[in-house]
């Protein structure tokens, strides 16, 4: 159980922490993020505060104890941000080389929601 624990904190964290810094990033509407979202993949301009916020409002549900259903909620937009992310790079042409890097963030979010559920399933 202890090293369950230790993993999906590990993985979980680390998510968080890039979710969370993706999230600053667009909340605060920086040069770069408006230059990436709205001018490189074609999202309009009030996309990317609210992609933050939504993100913001993730990292937490990830990180507060308690609330497995609103847990699941936000594993579930991840899933769906993160996918979009890879696809709206694809469609726009960019090579494997602008878009590659997003399997670490798979593989990160992949390894937190398996050890959540081991995690569960361990304190059942």
């Amino acid at each position: 159980m202890k090293k369950i624990n230790i993993f999906y904190w590990i993985f979980t964290g680390i998510f968080a922490a890039f979710m969370l810094f993706s999230a600053i990033q667009s909340i605060r509407n920086t040069p770069e993020s408006i230059a990436l979202v709205s001018k490189h993949l074609g999202y309009p301009l009030y996309f990317n505060p609210m992609l933050g916020i939504a993100k913001l409002l993730g990292v937490i549900a990830l990180i507060v104890p308690g609330f497995p259903r609103i847990r699941e909620w936000a594993y579930a937009g991840f899933a769906f941000d993160l996918i979009a992310a890879t696809y709206s790079s694809i469609a726009v042409g960019d090579p494997a080389s602008g878009w590659g890097f997003m399997a670490i963030f798979f593989v990160v979010f992949i390894c937190s929601y398996v050890f959540y559920h081991k995690k569960l399933n361990a304190t059942a």
